[in-house]
C-alpha cells in the first residue's frame, strides 16, 4: 500500500517519466568516481549528484542471467537463461523464455511507450522479434574486437560505415541518439524506454590511444595502493560503513585457459599477488591494462554524456528517470580469443586481446571479496545511480535498500503506470519475485520482499534481512551477517549451525520454485 500511495504522490507531480536504462558490462563497484574511482567519469557522478546511488544493489554475478532478470524481472533460472537441475540455460539464442516471459517493452506498450534499443543483447531471439517490444535501434551479438563492430539486428549508424576502424562505444552511443532523435521527430507525445547496453568494459580490453595516454602513470602504484585509495574514497564519501576485505591472493580466474600465458608473456599474472612482490616487467604490463580499463570505462561516461545531451536537448532529460548498473562484477578471466593477440602491438589496440584479471578485478571491487561469476559481494554488487529530476526531490543522497535487478522491471511499470498482467499470450504469469524501488526515491528504506536468491556454475547464495549465506561451487556454506560484516570477513556458519540449516532450506525451497516455473509450461 505505502508503494500504491508513493505512485499515486509521484503521479501527481510529474508525468509518466520517459526511462533510460543504461547496462556497463563488467564494471566494478568502485570504478565510477561518486563510487570511489579515479576513472574519470563526471557524467555519472552529475547523475548521480542530481539523484540517487544505491549501495545494495545486486546482480547476477553474469552477463546473460542478468540482461534476462533485469528485462523479464524474474529471476534467470526461472526463465531458463541459466542453469539449473533440470534447467538448461545459457548465453546467446539459446533456449527461449517461456511464453509468460515478456521482455519489459512488451509490457509497456499498453501505456503508449516506444522503446528502442542499443547495444549488447544476450537474450534469447532478437529485439525485432514478435513479441519483443523494441520498435528500433541496433543490437551486436557477441564482441571480440570494440574496433570491428556488427550489427546482429537493425543497422550500424551511418557514421559507423562497415564497422572497421570505429570504436564500439562510439557505435552504440551513437545507435541510441539515432533511435531518439527519431522517436523526437516522429513520436514527440510519446514517452520513450531506451535500453542502452554497452559491452565496455569487458574483455578485450581495447581503447583508443589518446583515450590510454589521458591514464598514463596512474597506476604504477599498484592494485594494492590504489584498491586502498578507493576505500579511503569510499568511507570519505559515506558510501559504506564496512572494513576492507583482505586480498585473496590464491583465488585467480575462474577459467583456466593455460595456453593464453604463452601468448601473453611473462607480465600476465593470474593471481592478485602483493604489489611488492611483482616483478618490474609485470608491474609495467599490469599497469598498462588498468590504463586500458580506466580509457573503456572515461570513454563510456563520455559517451554517456552524448546520449543525455540528446534528451536534454529535446527538453526531455527532466522527466526521464535514468538508471545505470553493472551486469556483474568486474572480472578476473585471463583468456585469448576472437582475433588474438601480438605482443608487439601497442596495448589496447585492435591487435590485442587483454583481461583485467585478478589484481585489478579485486581493486575494482573495492571493497568486496571476489569476481565476476562468484555471488560473493564482488561478484553481484553492482553501482546503482538512479536520476529524475522532475520525480525524485532527492539530490545527492544514498540509498541502503537491498535490491536485485529482479526490481527494475516493477519499477518501472509503477511509473509507467501499469499493472502487471496476471497472463500473458494466453500463458499464467507466475508471481513476479522483484519489488518495486519507487518508496525509496522519497527516503532511505528497506523494502518488504521474499529472499534475494543467487545461483550461477554452482555458486549460490540467499539473503534474508542482513543475514547471507554463501558457497563458491563445491565448498561448504559459509554465513555473514551483512549489517556488520558486508565485506564477508567472518564466517559465522560453525557458531550459528542453526541459522545456516534455517537459510540452506530457504536457498532450496527458491531452487525448487525456479525449477517449477521454468517447467510450468512443459507439460
Amino acid at each position: 500500500m505505502v508503494g500504491l500511495l508513493l505512485c499515486a504522490c509521484f503521479a501527481a507531480d510529474a508525468p509518466r517519466p520517459n526511462v533510460l536504462l543504461i547496462l556497463a558490462d563488467d564494471l566494478g563497484f568502485s570504478d565510477l568516481g561518486c563510487y570511489g574511482g579515479e576513472i574519470e567519469t563526471p557524467n555519472l557522478d552529475r547523475l548521480a549528484s542530481d539523484g540517487l546511488r544505491y549501495t545494495q544493489f545486486t546482480n547476477t554475478a553474469r552477463c546473460w542471467p542478468t540482461r534476462a532478470a533485469l528485462l523479464t524481472g524474474y529471476y534467470a533460472q526461472s526463465v531458463r537463461r541459466d542453469k539449473a537441475p533440470g534447467i538448461r540455460g545459457g548465453g546467446g539464442n539459446r533456449n527461449p523464455r517461456p511464453a509468460w516471459a515478456p521482455l519489459l517493452p512488451e509490457l509497456l506498450k499498453p501505456a503508449g511507450y516506444r522503446s528502442y534499443v542499443a547495444g549488447k543483447w544476450h537474450l534469447d531471439g532478437k529485439p525485432f522479434d514478435a513479441g519483443q517490444g523494441f520498435s528500433g535501434g541496433m543490437s551486436i551479438g557477441g564482441q571480440n574486437n570494440f574496433f570491428r563492430i556488427k550489427a546482429s539486428a537493425g543497422r550500424l549508424p551511418e557514421s559507423a560505415g562497415d564497422g572497421t576502424n570505429v570504436y564500439g562505444t562510439q557505435v552504440i552511443a551513437q545507435a541510441a541518439i539515432e533511435a531518439l532523435e527519431g522517436h523526437f521527430e516522429e513520436h514527440a507525445d510519446a514517452p520513450f524506454f531506451q535500453y542502452l547496453a554497452f559491452t565496455a568494459p569487458h574483455f578485450p580490453l581495447h581503447a583508443e590511444a589518446e583515450d590510454i595516454a589521458k591514464y598514463e602513470g596512474r597506476y604504477d602504484a599498484g592494485w594494492d595502493a590504489v584498491r586502498r585509495r578507493r576505500f579511503e574514497r569510499q568511507r570519505e564519501l559515506g558510501l559504506l560503513d564496512t572494513s576492507l576485505s583482505e586480498t585473496e591472493s590464491d583465488v585467480g580466474p575462474p577459467y583456466d585457459f593455460p595456453d593464453a600465458f604463452d601468448i601473453l608473456g611473462p607480465g600476465e599474472l593470474n593471481r592478485p599477488l602483493p604489489w611488492d612482490e611483482v616483478t618490474p616487467e609485470q608491474k609495467r604490463f599490469q599497469a598498462g591494462k588498468m590504463e586500458v580499463h580506466a580509457a573503456m570505462v572515461d570513454r563510456m561516461d563520455r559517451e554517456i554524456g552524448r546520449v543525455l545531451d540528446t534528451i536534454r536537448d529535446a527538453g526531455e532529460l527532466d522527466d526521464t528517470l535514468v538508471l545505470f548498473l553493472s551486469d556483474n562484477g568486474a572480472s578476473a578471466e585471463i583468456m585469448v580469443r576472437g582475433d588474438g593477440h601480438d605482443p608487439a602491438a601497442p596495448m589496447g589496440s585492435a591487435e590485442t586481446y587483454l583481461c583485467l584479471g585478478p589484481g585489478w578485478s579485486t581493486c575494482s571491487n573495492t571493497p568486496f571479496r571476489r569476481h565476476k561469476t562468484w555471488v560473493h559481494e564482488g561478484g553481484i554488487s553492482t553501482p546503482l545511480v538512479a536520476c529524475w529530476p522532475a520525480g525524485i526531490d532527492a539530490r545527492g543522497e544514498t540509498r541502503t535498500t537491498p535490491g536485485h535487478v529482479v526490481d527494475v522491471v516493477p519499477t518501472v511499470l509503477e511509473l509507467a503506470g501499469v499493472e502487471p498482467p496476471e497472463s500473458f499470450a494466453d500463458a499464467e504469469r507466475p508471481t513476479p519475485p522483484g519489488r518495486s524501488l519507487v518508496p525509496s526515491f522519497a527516503s532511505d528504506r528497506r523494502i518488504e520482499r521474499e529472499p534475494l536468491w543467487w545461483l550461477h556454475e554452482g555458486n549460490r547464495a540467499v539473503r534474508v534481512g542482513d543475514w547471507k549465506l554463501v558457497a563458491a561451487e563445491g565448498d561448504r556454506w559459509e554465513l555473514y551477517d551483512l549489517a556488520a560484516d558486508r565485506t564477508e570477513q567472518t564466517d559465522l556458519a560453525a557458531k550459528m549451525p542453526g541459522k545456516v540449516e534455517e537459510l540452506a532450506a530457504v536457498w532450496e525451497a527458491g531452487l525448487k520454485d525456479r525449477i517449477d516455473r521454468a517447467n510450468r509450461d512443459r507439460n
